[in-house]
């Protein structure tokens, strides 16, 4: 009889119930993927992965489908925390979710309000940890995810000196380093947590990321580049020293993609299915692509697509003021997104000084994203960091060209002139030989093809994850 693996993956958000950013689509996805290995590919063991969510309100309103499992008080100061606990499946997933006040006061997934939120999360995140005890499954691996539930990982290691809960491991993925959640100085102490001596700078003491950091087995940043890039003071906010110091235990593992939802061959959002063997048929989505945007009709004219977050990270300014300067070559540019006011107004200001080459659409499109990245010649992705991203590798999917800044995720999932395009300096002039370079190429029809059928060929598949990650749960329970 095979052993079975069990891991409980804690995350402040998840698709299908809650998406606010990537974190859900990984929290959505990587569990299911974790499951569905063979036993085989799972290094021997079998996985029983098992989904831990808050419920917030927007869940609580929609979900209809939710089996009260148990309940329990949880100790806070002078008080008691009541806290229900809900089960569903999503497929074949399990799905706890975790009631109580701090979560119903909050209201949002995530606030202006740093004591909300750190109300919030503090209390899922032990509640979380002492709902295994009434279960009838005692996890193995907790699996955290972000500041939001990297206190779980603390709380462990609390329970571990303890004399309980010595089997359980933990693990961390940092998706954003630079969230490193608020001050929890009084709150902790108040849940029971209390402050250790640890190694972490003085001002991180009390901050629930870095003492995930400090307390987790293992560290996962979302791609080996993120994972060095931290131990940079570019990159590492403040904490670089003390990850340098720990680097044995860090690690970096890509982030994958839905490969059967983003399929060319099979996407209802696009206008013509194809395949890397059926190219001609892509032009089909560009033409589309045109007409939608109100764009002149012509498949010689270089198509860029942009689809990000209004965010200075993600270098939309560096894009616009680019694309301002490329006015002596011929080209086209769809650009979708919201976020930043400022920048949406910048993006929109070039649309009016470009009405015949620029169309800008502010807002969020799940469809449109995917007819710009069906029938884009070349997609822009100038990111300042990017600890994964996932824009550059659905884009590769559908045989458009990504030109990214060489950072992170970026730099692992794209070859230079084999798939994409990279730059280094986040200068206009080096964003602007990338892009004179792509398009040099694209003037070369049987070039530029080859490098589609590349980009294509390439298994960004969540299969590919879930086996470092099943690896790396063995590693832990390793004596």
């Amino acid at each position: 009889m095979s052993k079975t693996l069990k891991v409980l993956f804690l995350a402040a958000e998840a698709a299908p119930f809650v998406k606010i950013g990537g974190l859900a689509d990984v929290a959505g996805a990587l569990p299911r993927a974790l499951r569905a290995l063979s036993e085989e590919d799972a290094g021997g063991v079998n996985l029983d992965v098992r989904l831990a969510l808050p419920l917030h309100m927007v869940i609580r309103t929609e979900s209809a489908t939710l089996r009260p499992v148990t309940s329990f008080t949880l100790p806070r100061a002078k008080s008691d925390m009541s806290v229900q606990v809900f089960e569903t499946r999503s497929e074949d997933l399990p799905v706890y979710f975790v009631a109580g006040e701090p979560i119903t006061t909050s209201g949002s997934v995530y606030s202006s309000n740093a004591a909300l939120d750190g109300e919030k999360y503090t209390f899922f995140s032990v509640a979380a940890l002492e709902m295994t005890k009434h279960l009838e499954w005692q996890p193995d691996i907790i699996h955290v995810n972000d500041w939001h539930t990297a206190l779980a990982a603390y709380a462990l290691q609390l329970k571990h000196w303890n004399g309980e809960m010595r089997e359980t491991k933990s693990l961390l993925t940092v998706h954003n380093l630079p969230f490193l959640g608020p001050d929890l100085r009084g709150r902790l102490v108040s849940y029971g947590l209390t402050l250790a001596q640890t190694d972490l700078p003085e001002w991180a003491r009390a901050m629930p990321l870095p003492l995930g950091l400090w307390s987790a087995g293992k560290t996962v940043a979302v791609s080996p580049t993120y994972a060095n890039e931290m131990l940079t003071p570019s990159f590492g906010s403040g904490m670089e020293n003390f990850l340098t110091i720990h680097q044995d235990s860090l690690m970096g593992i890509i982030n994958g993609i839905d490969a059967e939802s983003f399929d060319p061959a099979t996407d209802e959002a696009i206008s013509t299915n194809f395949t890397a063997e059926t190219l001609k048929e892509r032009a089909w989505n560009k033409a589309a692509l045109q007409k939608l945007m109100g764009l002149d009709i012509d498949s010689s004219i270089p198509l860029f697509g942009f689809v990000s977050r209004m965010d200075t990270q993600k270098g939309v300014d560096l894009a616009i003021d680019t694309l301002a300067k490329l006015k002596d070559t011929p080209w086209q540019a769809v650009i979708l997104g919201t976020g930043d006011p400022a920048l949406e107004k910048r993006a929109k200001n070039l649309e009016k000084k470009m009405p015949d080459r620029v169309k800008v659409e502010i807002r969020y499109d799940g469809r449109l994203a995917r007819k710009i990245y069906a029938g884009s010649d070349i997609f822009l992705m100038p990111s300042r960091y990017e600890p994964c991203g996932l824009s550059q590798m659905i884009a590769m999917r559908y045989g458009c060209i990504p030109i990214v800044r060489s950072t992170g995720g970026l730099k692992d999932t794209v070859k230079h002139a084999e798939t994409g395009f990279l730059f280094e300096k986040e200068t206009i002039a080096a964003f602007r030989k990338a892009i004179n370079e792509a398009l040099g190429i694209y003037a070369n029809n049987e070039y530029w093809q080859s490098l589609q059928r590349n980009a294509m060929a390439q298994d960004f598949s969540w299969k590919n994850s879930a086996k470092k990650y099943a690896a790396l749960y063995q590693s832990l329970l390793l004596p």
